[in-house]
This record gives C-alpha cells, sequence and structure tokens, in this order.
C-alpha cells in the first residue's frame, strides 16, 4: 500500500503549510554568530590563489538565510562587491548555483524560480506546479511581493499570460495565496464536497474539472484533510487516485501534487528528491532547489519521509548520486541520520 492511500493518521498529523516554525529544519542560527570573522573566512577563500570551496561550504551551508543575509551585506561593505557576483566569478555549475541559491532570501529565490520557469519558449510546469502546491500562503504573498520588486510587474499578471486552460485556472487560484486558513473541521462540509467531488468525476461520463479545482484551492488543509478521508468512505477510491483516473497531463500533476502536500508536504518533497535521482542522470536543479528552500522549514521531516518511502536515507543517497563540491555542500545542508 502506498503513503498516499494510507489516510488514517492524517487528521493529527501537523503540516508545513500551516506551520510557522522553523524547528523543522535542518539549519539553524548558529550561536556565538560573528559576521567580521565569516566574512575575512570568505574573503580568504574567494580572494587567495583558487578559491577554497571548503570553506565556502562551511560558512555558507551551516548560517540560517538570516545570517547570510548579514554576511552578504557585510562582504559588500568590506570589499565594495557582492558576494553573488564573487561566488559567481569563482565558483561554476551546480555548485554556483547552489551557493547563490543560499544567500538569495527565501522569498526572492521562489520568485526567481517562477522567473525562471516562465521565462524564454515554453513554460516548466513542474516548477509551477511543485512550487504553488508546496508554500503556503505566506510564503506566496511574500513570493509575489519579490516578484513585484524584482521585475516591477505582478506575478499573478505575469502567470495569466503563461499558464492556460484549467491548469491555468487551478495555478492562478493557488498563487494567489488566498487558501482557506481556519484550523477548524466543518464535517458535514468535508461529506458535502467529498460528494460532489464523486459526483463530478467518478460518478458521471466525463469530469467536472471546475468542482476539483474549486474544492481543492480554497478549502483549508484540516478541511480538506477531512474530505479525503470522506471521500475515501463514499468512493472506495482515494481522491487522488480519481484524479489519476479521470485526469491527464499538467492538471493530473497539479491536482495530484495539491493532494499530496494536504497530506503531507514533506513527503511530497521527498519523491520529488527521489526522482530527480532516480535513472540516468540526475536533476540537479531540483535537489538545490529543495535542499536549499526546505532547509529551515521541514528538511528534518522530509529526510524521514525520504527513508519511510524508499528504505535508505536521503544522505547516503546523495553519497551516491552527487560528487564534487556540489555534493559535499549539499550532504552538509541535509545532514546526517
Amino acid at each position: 500500500m502506498s503513503v498516499w492511500d494510507d489516510l488514517d493518521l492524517l487528521l493529527d498529523s501537523p503540516s508545513s503549510l500551516t506551520v510557522t516554525s522553523s524547528a523543522r529544519g535542518t539549519v539553524k542560527d548558529v550561536p556565538n554568530f560573528k559576521v567580521e570573522d565569516d566574512v575575512s573566512a570568505l574573503r580568504k577563500a574567494i580572494e587567495g590563489l583558487g578559491t577554497t570551496e571548503k570553506t565556502l561550504i562551511e560558512v555558507l551551508t551551516q548560517r540560517s538565510s538570516a545570517q547570510r543575509q548579514l554576511i552578504s551585506k557585510a562582504y559588500e561593505k568590506a570589499t565594495g562587491r557582492t558576494l553573488k557576483a564573487d561566488l559567481e566569478g569563482d565558483t561554476h555549475g551546480d555548485f554556483e548555483d547552489l551557493l547563490v541559491a543560499l544567500i538569495t532570501p527565501p522569498a526572492v529565490y521562489d520568485c526567481r524560480e517562477v522567473i525562471k520557469a516562465i521565462k524564454g519558449a515554453g513554460t516548466t510546469e513542474s516548477t509551477l506546479t511543485e512550487i504553488f502546491a508546496s508554500r503556503s500562503n505566506r510564503q506566496v504573498n511574500a513570493m509575489s511581493e519579490a516578484y513585484l520588486a524584482e521585475t516591477g510587474r505582478s506575478m499573478i499578471n505575469d502567470l495569466q499570460s503563461e499558464v492556460s486552460g484549467d491548469y491555468g485556472k487551478a495555478l492562478l487560484i493557488l498563487a494567489e495565496g488566498k487558501r482557506d486558513e481556519s484550523t477548524s473541521v466543518d464535517t458535514a462540509k468535508a461529506k458535502a464536497d467529498a460528494k460532489a467531488l464523486y459526483e463530478a468525476g467518478e460518478k458521471k461520463w466525463g469530469t467536472d474539472e471546475g468542482k476539483f479545482i474549486d474544492i481543492l484551492c480554497h478549502r483549508s488543509i484540516p478541511q480538506l484533510r477531512q474530505t479525503l478521508v470522506e471521500y475515501k468512505n463514499i468512493s472506495k477510491k482515494t481522491l487522488q487516485q480519481s484524479i489519476e483516473s479521470e485526469m491527464s497531463g499538467n492538471l493530473e500533476d497539479l491536482l495530484v501534487a495539491v493532494v499530496k502536500c494536504v497530506k503531507s508536504v514533506p513527503a511530497y518533497l521527498a519523491e520529488r528528491l527521489y526522482k530527480s535521482m532516480k535513472g540516468a542522470g540526475t536533476t540537479e536543479s531540483i535537489l538545490t532547489s529543495i535542499l536549499v528552500s526546505r532547509s529551515e522549514i521541514d528538511l528534518l521531516d522530509i529526510r524521514t519521509e525520504y527513508k519511510n518511502l524508499f528504505g535508505k536515507s536521503l544522505y547516503s543517497q546523495l553519497e551516491s548520486e552527487v560528487s564534487g563540491s556540489y555534493g559535499d555542500a549539499l550532504k552538509k545542508l541535509c545532514g546526517q541520520d
């Protein structure tokens, strides 16, 4: 039985979408933080002959995001150069991308991922799906503000011209960051929603996608969890199985991602990590974005889910899949069990 079919413990488990503390991250504020010591260590590593990658990794993966911001400011003040420009000049490839990601504030990093996903020919829907399915309202709103500051344009307007159809409709609702946040559960409403979903999909010829989009993109997390339980009681299938059999393409991917994140954001992201390393070649950009963006939110939980789902630790998987300075930095972020 897949983790996604087991709804028994669902109603009482915490959700990364509603928790605001960073207690489940692997990276914390370092105590006795001395910004000037870090700046001089970084300068030595960058300005000397050859770059000392080990120092860059030690400093940048072992400080919290807020501390890295202080380091960046102090670095620029001391050198007249931005840390970003120096890292870009001195490192390259995936390692450079990772270090630049680490010194980018989380909301700005998210918004740059969105910009990358919609820039140029074709849109990378998988990136948009992951971001908007797994971020809380607060994160989406911070991302929106960062987007405006970064581009001078509204994120929603830019997305509107890039995504279309039912997929676009669902994504734009999520991108408004207005999901209901009440914590109380209305069981009668959950039953009614479950019935409406059943009647919009399994029970009829053809599918009323609008009904799925409306319920899955607006209701609160606790409310949707109850709805998943009620749905399985009516349908004998899980809602995820119904979506998978009734829909296809980007819309299916997005709604399945939403359902998975309602159950467990860490399990959803653990699965994304696994798939990015499975088979021939590794999708480094996915490793970088998940490990950086979750390192202060729920990476400990992602590690636990990874082990539950795939029978080996995320750390050992990284050891066999990524190497060099890039691999070392990722493993430092991940931490060992």
